[in-house]
């Protein structure tokens, strides 16, 4: 099922093991302090490049709910050590998409009502905050880039490139929040849109949802562009609370074998 996966070459850092400098000190193992710092860098670059290409595999359905995800299997199709895969999964976990199950490792997250509770939860909490005090700065080149990926949105929908559209949704809020002076709390928000990203692959399946999307995303820039900011935000919390509910019901109405019953 893994296949051949190779990482992209632009991740890959040069080895560096036989690297001699004039300047850098060795320790007793030889290592100069070149190649101790190189040797974390490496981990990690290996490590973002995993959870990237197993991130869109979840999304995409390659690893559907209740897949359990190997790190003998994953390392090998990668050609890696365990180390970056489990840092990989690791990262997975902190975004949601999978557990980590003792005697199991790691397997893919159901779909969760409960999830979908927790993240639209604070979803309608934070951005309309963000946005309150991110659209008075707005630009005319900030709406060029709205309209641009509100059109790109658009382009994707109507050509059903499911791919597309979570990233896309992302993409259109966080440029929705882009001047707002609180960097935790747009971190907060991206995290909260990439764990939601499959669910709303999930919402857009249907005709009628991506109609609704697409007009309230642009009664949103509408609304920026006329500076009714307080009027922007309400709609921004009540696009947020009718996506939740669409959400739910979907969920609720797919195979128990894709969704966890709330505990």
């Amino acid at each position: 099922m893994l296949g051949t996966l190779p990482l992209q070459s632009a991740w890959l850092l040069p080895d560096t093991s036989t690297c001699k400098t004039g300047t850098a000190s060795a320790d007793e193992s030889g290592r100069t302090t070149d190649d101790q710092m190189r040797q974390p860098l490496k981990h990690r670059t290996l490590s973002a490049a995993i959870v990237d290409q197993l991130r869109q595999a979840i999304l995409d359905g390659t690893y559907p709910a209740g897949s359990q995800l190997r790190q003998d299997a994953l390392g090998e199709a990668y050609g890696v050590s365990r180390i970056p895969v489990r840092e990989a999964l690791f990262q997975l976990e902190a975004e949601g998409l999978v557990r980590i199950v003792p005697q199991k490792g790691a397997i893919v997250s159901e779909l969760s009502l409960d999830e979908i509770n927790d993240v639209f939860d604070l979803r309608r909490i934070l951005e309309p905050r963000l946005l309150a005090q991110s659209a008075p700065r707005f630009t005319a080149e900030d709406f060029e880039g709205l309209d641009d990926i509100h059109k790109s949105f658009e382009k994707a929908i109507k050509a059903r490139n499911v791919s597309e559209w979570g990233q896309l949704n992302a993409d259109f809020h966080m440029a929705l929040y882009v001047h707002a002076p609180q960097p935790r709390t747009r971190a907060i928000v991206l995290s909260l849109l990439q764990t939601s990203d499959r669910y709303t692959r999930l919402q857009l399946s249907n005709t009628k949802a991506m109609g609704i999307a697409e007009k309230e995303h642009a009664q949103l820039i509408a609304l920026c562009r006329a500076e009714k900011v307080d009027e922007a935000c309400r709609f921004l919390e009540r696009h947020i609370e009718a996506v939740r509910k669409d959400l739910l019901q979907v969920v609720a109405n797919a195979p128990k074998s894709r969704r966890k019953e709330n505990s």
